[in-house]
């Protein structure tokens, strides 16, 4: 009898273990039963082949319309092009090589209908694969009359790996499985009515209809929602009870003279959130608060106010930024606002020092000696920052800018300098997240937005530029660089890639060997500086450059001395330059959703209007071109995380990658489930005030600490 948590090396053959470890990283008889149908094939109903993207690896299922064979061009022989139709008037195309085409020639005949696997292309406007895998619906076990009504699952697959191979390796564990503890206790299932964990794992697998599929998929819904939120109280539950120094505001101090020296007035959601976390340091127990808010929203003010109410409170704050270039440009930005209050000594105020992992060792050892002192009451900072000999007199806020950039052991790391108790926390995102993904992804920090942008912020205008389509649009862009300069303003064009083949810096969405390779902006940069931007000012920026030499760039691009500016996405948060008022992104396609709309933040800060402009070769229709083309529809960031998040796969909607490996998040979707997690965080709350430690609950128990040890679940290191 198989276990769930045996190791898939003994319940299968050496090679298909081999193979679903490799390919989508399956180790134990568990992690292969959670590896759920990506959908149902039944017989009458074929793949709609107008949602294809290039590149993917994709199960379709069509019908044999044509076969054709064809001369090798250059050499003697012939090679099989299989038409495959969808019903629909569209068609993908099959290439079989060699002895491959004879045997495909024998098993393909017209009208045989089946599923075909394999990485799809586009080539003279017509959808191919190379060589594909497939299986013909007649050459299933099932009996004909069972396939009339049963749903065949096709799994999420891979290269060398087909989704039959996958259904053939669950059948086998599946009729060797063993007994199973059910995480969910019996009268939680007879409340919700869910059908016990057994039975879903064989419903999902091998449903006789399709009201099982849904009877399974509502109960494994159910548990990972619930699960999840489990962890996520019982880590509030465990930070509440952590001590922490209260830090109140004080009557007078740098808080009060800062606000007062300010130019602009706070917005009404500045403010309100500032009294939030304002509350929040003057407890015992540590503040867990999430910042969330539109680009250029202003929360580099509102953490602001807050380290300094912790300075008046004879505490020290840290700020951790995940790039150079970010933390230089916040104690750039920190020192400017604080003016002469960032002298300390004398002046009364408090030094605001800068600690990254590059600095020279003189500079390195006047930070440290500052932090440790307590001499300087801001400490500005990257990953530097968590090495252990990096200690704090009194370290009483932490402040973690772009959260999704650090993850557990990080920030924990940080937390554990604070000495006596913990010190308080303070996330903060410009990726707005839709209520259900705040509830679930940051389930254990209480979450403050603001939405409110500052006044005189000016509009940005987006377009999507087809460079492969209208080639004159990409000459009008670069005439729309020239023509801002011309007016005094500055430009950044943003590429995904350094140069000379180095790994990208971006977080991108498309990459492949048999695409062109990314742009990039050492190549680009000298192009435009002897062709369409010739006589401009070109400088570039990236992150293997010293960070000397970084600071310098930005500082000459900051005081107007660089009309161009050419990089990586170094630049996608916090860099604040009011003059620039136009951002080229090259091969757009290759970046995210969200992480377009933080570049585009970059310009309009200044009162100048802001033009966006997303450069790509996709043409129109391809899923590609429509997240360009949604991003240029809308400036709202939390409409657009939810097209984000509508975009992606199973498994990757919490950050996970893009494949789904390993994410404890197979069926639970975040913008679509909001009942089920609502209903699974008050069930788990109950029964947490019940039995904290969960000792009469004890394959619940079990179930978290699986979760827990997984170090690939990347959505946990987001709380």
């Amino acid at each position: 009898m198989s276990r769930f948590d045996e190791p898939l090396t003994k319940a299968l053959d050496p090679k298909t273990a081999k193979l679903l470890h490799s390919v989508l990283g399956l180790e134990t008889v568990g992690d292969l039963l959670r590896h759920y149908p990506r959908r149902y094939a039944e017989r009458g109903e074929l793949t709609t082949l107008d949602a294809l993207e290039v590149d993917e690896h994709v199960t379709v299922v069509g019908e044999v319309s044509r076969l054709m064979r064809k001369p090798m061009r250059n050499r003697g022989g012939t090679w099989l092009e299989v038409e495959v139709t969808d019903g629909n008037r569209n068609k993908i195309y099959l290439s079989f090589f060699g002895r491959g085409s004879h045997v495909a020639e024998t098993r393909l005949k017209t009208g045989k209908r089946g599923m075909f696997a394999g990485k799809v292309g586009l080539f003279a406007k017509r959808w191919q694969m190379s060589h594909p895998e497939f299986e013909l619906f007649e050459d299933e076990a099932a009996s004909a009359e069972e396939f009339a009504t049963a749903p065949v699952p096709i799994y999420p697959a891979g290269k060398d790996l087909t989704p039959w191979a996958i259904r053939r390796a669950i059948g086998v564990v599946l009729d060797t499985l063993g007994p199973l503890e059910d995480p969910l206790p019996a009268a939680l299932r007879s409340r919700h009515r869910l059908t016990d964990l057994g039975e879903a794992l064989v419903a999902i697998h091998r449903p006789k209809d399709f009201a099982d599929v849904q009877r399974a998929r509502d109960r494994l819904k159910f548990d990972e929602a619930f699960v999840l939120q489990a962890v996520l109280l019982q880590r509030r539950n465990a930070s509440a009870a952590w001590p922490a120094k209260p830090r109140p505001r004080a009557s007078s101090g740098l808080l009060t003279d800062f606000d007062a020296r300010l130019p602009w007035s706070l917005t009404e959601g500045q403010a309100a959130v500032g009294e939030e976390i304002a509350a929040d340091l003057a407890l015992s127990h540590p503040m867990h608060r999430l910042l969330q808010g539109e680009v250029g929203a202003g929360k580099t003010v509102v953490a602001l106010r807050a380290m300094l109410q912790v300075v008046d409170a004879g505490g020290q704050a840290a700020l951790l930024a995940p790039t150079e270039v970010l933390a230089q440009q916040h104690h750039r930005s920190i020192s400017a606002m604080l003016g002469d209050l960032a002298q300390g000594g004398m002046f009364g105020g408090t030094a605001v020092s800068l600690l990254t992992g590059s600095m020279n060792t003189a500079a390195r050892r006047s930070a440290l000696l500052d932090a440790a002192s307590g001499t300087a009451g801001i400490v500005v900072g990257t990953h530097a920052l968590l090495q252990e000999h990096v200690q704090f007199a009194d370290l009483g806020l932490v402040v973690v800018d772009e959260q999704h950039r650090f993850g557990v052991e990080q920030r924990d790391a940080l937390r554990e300098k604070a000495g006596g108790g913990r010190p308080h926390v303070l996330v903060m995102t410009a990726t707005p997240i839709p209520r259900t993904v705040a509830m679930t992804v940051f389930g254990d920090l209480e979450v403050s937005t603001l939405s409110q942008l500052p006044s005189g912020r000016a509009p940005i205008t987006t377009h999507v530029v087809p460079a492969a389509e209208k080639p004159h649009f990409l000459e009008r862009t670069w005439e729309r660089v020239r023509e801002e300069v011309g007016l005094g303003r500055q430009a950044y064009i943003v590429c995904p890639r350094i140069g000379d083949l180095e790994g990208d810096e971006g977080d991108l969405t498309v990459a492949d060997d048999e695409r062109r390779p990314p742009l990039a902006v050492l190549e680009v940069a000298e192009m435009l500086a002897s062709g369409p931007l010739a006589g401009l000012r070109v400088a570039v920026l990236h992150g293997k450059l010293a960070p000397e030499e970084k600071d310098a760039i930005m500082r000459s691009f900051t005081r107007g001395e660089v009309d161009v500016l050419v990089a990586t996405t170094v630049i996608e948060v916090g860099v604040d330059v009011p003059n620039s008022s136009v951002m080229i992104i090259m091969d757009a396609d290759r970046f995210g959703v969200s992480q377009l709309h933080q570049l585009r933040g970059r310009v309009g800060r200044g009162g100048l209007p802001g033009l966006c402009l997303l450069v790509t070769e996709f043409p129109e229709g391809t899923a590609a071109r429509m997240r360009l083309d949604a991003v240029a529809a809308t400036l709202d960031g939390f409409e657009l995380s939810r097209v984000d998040l509508e975009q992606r796969r199973e498994g990757d909607v919490l950050g996970a990658a893009q494949s789904g490996k390993k994410s404890s998040l197979k069926l639970l979707q975040l913008l679509r489930d909001e009942d089920v997690i609502e209903t699974a965080r008050g069930e788990a709350a109950a029964l947490l005030a019940e039995d904290p430690s969960l000792e009469n609950y004890r394959p619940l128990r079990a179930e978290i600490v699986r979760l827990l040890v997984d170090e690939k679940a990347d959505y946990l290191e987001k709380t």
